[in-house]
């Protein structure tokens, strides 16, 4: 495998550009241009088809992947919390509240320690772009130091990445070893960041981008909020928060200020078109339009809900009410890193809320009807999904996207994918891929067309 940007991939594809349809590229010419922007998509039996592969062949661009080896894109991460994954796996038998407090924040203040964060940083950049994660839109901590670091480590391992410094001031709901100073400091450090991220020497593509990211609303004042909402106003960076995600967290938001945490965060300048909202369980059908309206989006993060929620997102039900949804691991909420289980949670999740799960109950009472989503759906979100919740041109094979991508060996030795020499369909293939497929299918990842894993 090699790099791509400049060059012409001649290879079969599949990619979900909008919900519900998949769209099957065989052997399909891809040209990248130097910029690792796609500029042109040439289909087999298109009239340009042969004189392109004749240029590309003769000017010595021509890269063709083998036969065993299928293209999607790369995967779109809406939430992750980039500290936690040290403790991937551990603590999920406490409520949410107890969590943060006995094992989170805790482990989070150590991030003052650089020495103590970089190992940790470099290691989950690292694994998440072998698991196929080209777009990593990431909580850091409340330290400017080591969310600096962070965002380093994305530029210097080519991972498009969403960097924020957590704002957290609330004397009342953070411990006093953890957080910032006052509401002043973490809107002077928020935009520091954003300023830090912007004018990096190695940045001139802006792959790395700032997303201002107060933690959520029990941890921070009015100020605070207030302050990020004019900051976000000023400098139109995109912002991520978590919202209405257990019965705990909802519910302190409707004593504290009346309304839902959709009203508040709109009441304060924080729902536009660039806003993630993590969870977002509990939220209302009035929250949905709401949401639609200001072109904002969720973080469906399926695996950590069934640990810390306490409810299934009406994710088919906000779908239909014409919210941007993307998928997120959670990570350490959530106890993989992988995209691919992601996408399998959100089926399951979906299946779970329509069918129901008590069986005391009558079949008619037992669940919420019309909640299922299938695997097409769910890779959608995990790639063209998650690039729209974001506004980036991501996630999709078009002319103006950019080249990210990544290449399963359905024929791997050590991985999951076993296809018996079967000729399925397009959307049976891709559904057997996503169910059995893991990371020693991923043979090459490409950010930009260059080559970042495998």
């Amino acid at each position: 495998m090699q790099s791509l940007a400049g060059r012409t991939l001649r290879t079969t594809a599949i990619h979900a550009p909008v919900r519900g349809a998949i769209d099957y590229l065989d052997d399909a010419l891809i040209i990248i241009g130097g910029d690792g922007r796609i500029s042109h998509v040439v289909r087999r039996g298109d009239p340009a088809y042969d004189a392109a592969l004749g240029i590309a062949d003769q000017q010595e661009t021509l890269v063709s992947l083998s036969p065993d080896v299928l293209l999607l894109p790369g995967f779109v991460d809406l939430h992750i919390h980039a500290p936690q994954y040290a403790q991937l796996g551990q603590a999920l038998d406490v409520p949410l509240e107890v969590w943060l407090g006995q094992y989170t924040f805790p482990l989070e203040a150590r991030y003052a320690d650089l020495d103590f964060a970089r190992p940790r940083y470099e290691a989950l950049v690292a694994d998440l772009l072998a698991n196929g994660t080209t777009t990593a839109v990431y909580f850091a901590t409340v330290h400017q130091g080591a969310t600096r670091l962070l965002a380093d480590i994305c530029l210097a391992r080519g991972q498009r990445a969403l960097v924020g410094k957590v704002a957290m001031d609330d004397a009342g709901g953070c411990p006093d070893y953890y957080r910032d100073a006052s509401a002043e400091a973490a809107i002077a450090d928020t935009g520091a960041l954003i300023d830090y991220i912007r004018t990096h020497p190695d940045n001139a593509a802006a792959r790395v981008l700032p997303v201002i990211t107060p933690r959520f609303i029990p941890a921070c004042t009015d100020a605070a909020l207030e302050g990020l909402g004019r900051l976000a106003h000023q400098t139109g960076a995109h912002v991520q928060t978590h919202c209405s995600e257990s019965d705990w967290a909802h519910g302190y938001g409707l004593e504290r200020f009346g309304e839902t945490d959709t009203a508040s965060l709109d009441r304060f300048g924080l729902l536009g078109r660039r806003t993630v909202l993590a969870h977002s369980n509990f939220i209302t059908e009035a929250d949905m339009d709401e949401i639609a309206g200001a072109g904002a989006g969720v973080a469906h993060c399926a695996l950590s809900n069934a640990y810390f929620a306490g409810a299934v997102f009406p994710l088919r039900a906000a779908l239909e009410r014409h919210v941007h949804v993307g998928l997120g691991t959670d990570i350490s909420g959530g106890p993989s890193a992988s995209m691919f289980d992601a996408q399998r949670q959100a089926v399951v999740a979906s299946r779970l809320l329509e069918s129901g799960v008590d069986a005391e109950r009558e079949v008619a009472d037992r669940g919420r009807a019309q909640s299922r989503i299938d695997m097409l759906t769910a890779f959608h979100l995990a790639t063209a999904g998650g690039g729209e919740v974001l506004d980036l041109p991501i996630g999709r094979f078009e002319p103006g996207c950019h080249f990210d991508a990544i290449a399963i060996d359905t024929s791997a030795a050590e991985g999951g994918v076993r296809l018996f020499g079967q000729a399925l369909p397009p959307a049976a293939l891709l559904e057997k891929l996503i169910h059995t497929a893991n990371r020693a299918n991923i043979a090459a990842v490409w950010v930009d067309g260059r080559l970042v894993a495998g």
